[in-house]
């Protein structure tokens, strides 16, 4: 059996990254193109719904608010990236079993190559951590990827892991 990604993990996570695109355009838009055009008056009224009491004030919400909206753009893109780049990743995950053995980053395995197996969280969260002789590690999250849980049982069959 190949693990394949969850669907519903890959959506949630790709649902947030497209919201914070949006609000990357929402706050890049802000800060190149709406504040920018207006004095710095009607942009101190915007934001304190009120009148600015000297026009020094106004001007240092102004010089503020540009860069600000700029920041929470990028900050924004950033988010989204890395939470695209960890649904990538989780897609490209490679990893197949069947009865006797399993293959992980295109090696081959028995049952056996495991040297030990941690379940501490597979209770609560559904993530097994495996070390094998080799000392290749592999952390397997049911979670990220349907299919996790039959492999558990397969180990568990094997004697590798102790019911818990």
């Amino acid at each position: 059996m190949r693990l394949k990604l969850n669907k519903e993990f890959a959506t949630r996570h790709i649902f947030v990254a497209a919201l914070l695109v949006g609000m990357a355009g929402w706050f890049g838009y802000d800060g190149y193109v709406t504040y920018p055009s207006m004095t710095p008056d009607a942009l101190y009224e915007l934001i304190e719904h009120s009148q600015p009491p000297t026009p020094e004030a106004a001007e240092k919400v102004y010089a503020n608010a540009i860069p600000r909206q700029k920041q929470f753009m990028v900050l924004c893109l950033i988010g989204a990236a890395a939470i695209g780049l960890g649904v990538f990743r989780a897609a490209r995950f490679s990893f197949t079993y069947r009865e006797r053995g399993f293959s992980f980053q295109g090696r081959r395995y028995a049952i056996d190559d495991v040297a030990s197996v941690d379940v501490s969280q597979w209770k609560k969260k559904g993530i097994l951590k495996l070390r094998l002789r080799d000392g290749a590690k592999v952390t397997l999250d049911n979670w990220h990827h349907t299919g996790v849980s039959g492999f558990y049982e397969l180990l568990r069959d094997a004697g590798k892991v102790v019911a818990k």
